[in-house]
């Protein structure tokens, strides 16, 4: 017993020994997150698996053996009696269905479906933070015509939520025709209201803090305290949701390729088409939608790892 009084006494002094030196150096949010996601083993899968898909698709194209679109084996494929060559020394993951490289295609196609998703990330972001934005400092600071404003943005927000994303997401593609630009936009349009909302709660629990009382006392104008102090204390959420949201808008883009929404262009891979053109082969090649299957689980769940610590090491209510 007297040991383990020991063992928790010299436990607690080095937790306060370690407080105290946080203290004096004093540490800022991001760096006690940065610190937290350091030990968390979530985080560092997560971690790794996006270093290496960013590595992939930034790197990966200079690298490949052949061509995406040469169809070098194209003589090899017999599908009147369903055979497609499969893996062997020149061909890592084997050929497609029209004598294409599976390996170079797939490493050509991770930097399209990264730009797919960061695009339309960073479309979904700009809007919904615009949007957000303005709604939350109106609510929050602008009083009784900003309260007017707000509910108006609001109800436009809550129009996009009536409607499932990935309907949302095939209504705008269908109406602006398939293409690679059409898939971003529509992705992009789809996170618009998360981001929106997000920010807006965010800056209103910002609005109600003693720095933004204390700063209109000394007389700060109300549009300045918004831009200065409160959209800068509440981007942290929003960013960890953006984290979150490429994970989601990589499975959407894939899903409209699927569709036949994404990229027309045969010559340029993406791992959605590719997806959508191997069903035709399942029982001839099933590898041809395994690969691109598994690469998008993966990465995705790369991107969910990461935003889900993320959230936990900036969030103390989910501190463990």
């Amino acid at each position: 017993m007297t040991i383990t009084s020991g063992k928790k006494k010299e436990k607690i002094d080095r937790l306060a020994e370690l407080a105290a030196r946080d203290d004096e150096r004093g540490v800022s949010l991001w760096q006690e997150a940065f610190r937290r996601l350091r030990r968390n083993p979530a985080a560092i899968v997560g971690a790794v698996i996006l270093a290496l898909f960013v590595l992939v698709a930034l790197v990966g194209p200079f690298l490949v053996p052949y061509a995406p679109d040469a169809q070098l084996w194209k003589g090899e494929v017999r599908e009147n009696i369903g055979y497609i060559p499969g893996v062997r020394a020149e061909n890592w993951f084997g050929v497609d269905h029209i004598g294409r490289d599976e390996f170079s295609r797939m490493v050509v196609g991770a930097r399209q479906t990264l730009l797919v998703g960061v695009v339309a990330t960073l479309i979904g972001l700009a809007v919904g933070s615009l949007i957000g934005g303005i709604a939350g400092a109106a609510a929050g600071l602008g009083g009784r015509w900003g309260r007017a404003l707000d509910n108006v943005l609001m109800r436009f927000i809550d129009m996009l939520l009536a409607m499932p994303s990935l309907l949302l997401a095939i209504s705008i593609a269908a109406l602006l025709g398939a293409g690679l630009t059409t898939v971003m936009i529509a992705v992009g349009v789809v996170s618009v209201p998360v981001f929106a909302r997000l920010l807006r709660g965010s800056m209103i629990s910002q609005a109600n803090s003693d720095y933004v009382l204390a700063a209109t006392s000394l007389g700060v104008k109300k549009p300045k305290i918004a831009l200065t102090h409160v959209v800068p204390n509440s981007l942290a959420p929003v960013i960890v949701q953006a984290t979150l949201t490429l994970a989601t808008a990589i499975i959407e883009a894939a899903a409209l390729s699927f569709l036949g929404l994404g990229n027309n262009d045969a010559s340029i891979p993406e791992w959605g088409v590719m997806l959508a053109d191997a069903q035709r082969y399942l029982d001839a090649a099933p590898r041809l939608a395994i690969l691109p299957a598994l690469a998008i689980i993966i990465t995705a769940l790369g991107f969910t790892l990461l935003g889900e610590a993320m959230r936990e090491a900036l969030d103390p209510k989910l501190r463990k």
